[in-house]
């Protein structure tokens, strides 16, 4: 704490001390020290702040001397101009002698039968806080903010209210300068109306407290109690207690303009129960060090447009969207819906357009923005096709690099959570639909961005503080943003080079594609990537520590059945399991004993070719025929929906350059056949693979529709090429 703060926190609660002590003597004088203080009909820990702190049961003025007491006990000196000390002790202390002394004094109102002006709250019971603090225990309410003085002016007032609105946080109003208070201020922007009862506003989430700084003791005695009453804690321990509201209780306090002592004073009472200030004067010096609160104990921002991001950063309050507010259904039921063409108002990706979604951490994240660029889908003809990016911009204290494609892999699952709108695929590989329904019913592509924002949230608050959204269908913007997440898939790829099957214990099984394929279960190892091409082993692994009960659960291989194959009793009995008891055994290298299962997300599909001793890959993208004579769609069919098809497997396409790629079957030396998009998309990576097994000349042997469009081409081509798979054991035999 810098000496300007502790020298106002010191004014300031001397301050409130001293008016204590005045009226208490007061009081004394008047009534006797046995005259009755306190809201004995409407609380049962008498004077909260010191029933949680002292242990004191404080029910008469005499009762009252040794809180009173107290408070000048920890009040420590003013700084003198030549003496430099540590003062963030003493100024917790002086935190707690100020929050004594104000319940002090407004106790002291309760000696002439006090009550809260009219429009105002004053004291708040038991009743409302069991009501509403559970919400607060339990997270459906987020947290709650305490805002000393009225805005700059209304506009701000009304911006910064609608924003914690937004995010169901509980506001308290209290405190004035110069006789102008927030209330008036939501009164003058229509926040709340004039008349309405309390109940109302406590309904609104704004709730007026008292005109003066005073008054904001009882929003702080509010909170203790939930220590006591949740936390299950007794009185006077005041650790613990302080521990709780500082774990389980996510508030903070929030000022405009310069800072008075008497507020400074108050504002270090919120700090000791771990509540930060945040002000949006630059005169105010910050108090970075953590430890008393979660994150920083004071901190400035002028922007008005990220003061309640900053609140709600500097508190790590994780914001839950109750309602994904879209014209659609939303719910689980709706994941495996399949949008066919004749019902299909607009698409996106697959082999009519360029569509790609991203998920990235970014410095500046405006948390809830939402930004739609280029044409909508109310601008095109009924089946067109546009370009499509998703943009996700994260940020959190606690977030990584290596969440991003965690995050980004559960896309697919959240936007098919929408009635008439269909998602397969992932990264740049992504198809998406949306029916004449969904349209009609006004869905839009701000409203992917509101589902994202929200279940961002939503599963990933433990990581994740803001969420933003972009959605590009400009041409060139998509192709520029395809180009920027490629480069980052790549990045993400190469993390895992140099992990074998062998040096693990243990593979994380994938089960987020199970809505459209119930007895598919993906096993991905560190060298077997989930056949999406989106989750390797290092994510399964990240994602099952961030998500527990999740898509991705370890997987222990158990004892070893077949090594060649890859076939473990653990995986089986995973396997066997999660596959809704489907499927018996899987073997991790094989394509014609017990291949995985596949859903219908894959990347590429592996088909065997007799004919040629060998096997053909074909990539999503890829429009044309193939040697097998099916088209990918035809492959797809037979392939997918969770079935275990010898001959056939979908595959992630850098599981193509992976040591264990069909190694129980000849490896790569049986491939013989790719699109050639596909075979320059992966060179670099299989001429690697290729040169380690004794190939180096390996891709020029493999066929593609340029040099073999049958199967018979194929193994003609094959024997002039000299490849390796025209000398392999029959592979079919």
């Amino acid at each position: 704490m810098s000496r300007e703060v502790f020298t106002q926190v010191i004014r300031g609660t001397r301050g409130w001390v001293e008016e204590a002590e005045q009226a208490l003597a007061k009081a004394l004088t008047e009534y006797g020290p046995g005259r009755a203080v306190g809201w004995t009909t409407q609380t049962c820990y008498c004077l909260p702040m010191s029933y949680a702190l002292m242990g004191l049961e404080v029910k008469t003025l005499g009762d009252l001397q040794a809180q009173v007491a107290h408070a000048r006990e920890l009040l420590g000196e003013v700084p003198t101009d030549d003496l430099w000390l540590p003062y963030l002790g003493d100024g917790l202390d002086a935190g707690a002698a100020s929050m004594l002394a104000t319940e002090a004094l407004v106790a002291l109102r309760t000696v002439n039968g006090y009550q809260a002006p009219t429009g105002w709250q004053g004291f708040i019971s038991d009743t409302i806080m069991r009501e509403l603090g559970i919400q607060l225990v339990d997270g459906r309410m987020p947290g709650f903010a305490l805002i000393l003085g009225p805005a700059p002016s209304t506009e701000i007032a009304v911006k910064v209210v609608r924003e914690l609105q937004k995010r169901n946080i509980l506001t308290f109003l209290c405190a004035n300068r110069e006789g102008k208070t927030a209330r008036e201020q939501m009164y003058e922007g229509g926040v709340l109306q004039e008349e309405a009862p309390l109940k109302e506003c406590w309904e609104q989430y704004v709730v007026p407290v008292g005109p003066d700084s005073l008054d904001a003791i009882y929003v702080l005695n509010w909170s203790i109690r939930s220590a006591l009453t949740f936390g299950g804690h007794k009185r006077g321990e005041s650790r613990k207690c302080l521990d709780y509201t500082k774990g389980r209780i996510n508030a903070f306090g929030i000022t405009f303009d310069e800072i008075p002592d008497d507020w400074y004073a108050l504002g270090a009472g919120a700090i000791l129960l771990g509540y930060p200030i945040i002000s949006d004067s630059v005169a105010t010096p910050e108090v970075r060090p953590t430890g008393v609160t979660v994150r920083e104990a004071l901190v400035v921002e002028p922007d008005y447009d990220k003061l309640v991001p900053a609140c709600i950063e500097t508190r790590a309050v994780k914001v839950k969207v109750e309602k994904v507010d879209v014209p659609v259904g939303y719910a689980a039921a709706f994941e495996g819906e399949r949008v066919r063409k004749d019902d299909m108002h607009v698409q996106f990706g697959y082999k009519y357009s360029s569509a790609v979604e991203y998920v990235h951490m970014a410095e500046e994240v405006e948390d809830g923005r939402i930004v739609v660029d280029g044409p909508d889908i109310d601008t095109v003809d009924e089946g067109a096709a546009l370009p499509l990016a998703i943009e996700v911009l994260v940020g959190g204290r606690k977030m990584q690099r290596d969440f991003e494609g965690i995050v980004e892999r559960q896309v697919h699952r959240w936007l098919s959570h929408a009635m008439g709108f269909m998602h397969t695929g992932q990264r740049d590989q992504i198809w998406c639909r949306v029916s004449k329904k969904a349209f009609k019913a006004g869905l839009r592509l701000k409203h992917l961005g509101t589902i994202l924002h929200a279940k961002v949230h939503d599963e990933y608050a433990g990581i994740v503080d803001k969420v933003a959204v972009h959605v590009t269908t400009d041409p060139q913007k998509v192709e520029a943003k395809a180009a920027e997440a490629r480069e980052a898939f790549r990045v993400r790829d190469d993390r895992i080079a140099g992990m074998t099957d062998e040096s693990v214990e243990t593979f994380y099984s994938c089960t987020i594609c199970q809505s459209y394929a119930p007895d598919h279960v993906c096993v991905i190892t560190p060298q077997r990537l989930g056949l999406c091409g989106a989750y390797n082993w290092l994510d399964g692994r990240a994602n099952y520590e961030i998500n527990p009960t999740g898509p991705n659960q370890p997987i222990a291989k158990g004892r070893t059945m077949d090594l060649a194959k890859g076939e473990w009793e653990g995986v089986n009995q995973f396997v066997y399991q999660q596959s809704n008891r489907k499927v018996e055994r899987f073997c991790a290298y094989s394509l014609l004993e017990a291949p995985m299962t596949s859903c219908g997300c894959f990347e590429c599909i592996v088909a065997v070719l007799p004919l040629a001793n060998g096997v053909m890959v074909v990539n999503r993208e890829h429009t044309g025929g193939t040697p097998c004579g099916m088209s990918f769609g035809d492959l797809a069919s037979v392939t997918g929906g969770g079935a275990q098809t010898p001959g056939f497997v979908g595959i992630g396409r850098l599981y193509l350059s992976s040591p264990k790629f069909l190694s129980a079957d000849g490896g790569v030396r049986r491939l013989v056949w790719m699109p050639r998009s596909l075979k320059e998309s992966v060179a670099e990576r299989l001429q690697q693979e290729a040169e380690r097994i004794g190939e180096p000349d390996l891709l020029d042997k493999i066929a593609t529709e340029e040099d073999a469009t049958t199967e018979e081409e194929v193994a003609e081509f094959l024997a002039a090429k000299g490849h390796p798979a025209v000398s392999l054991d029959p592979l079919i035999g």
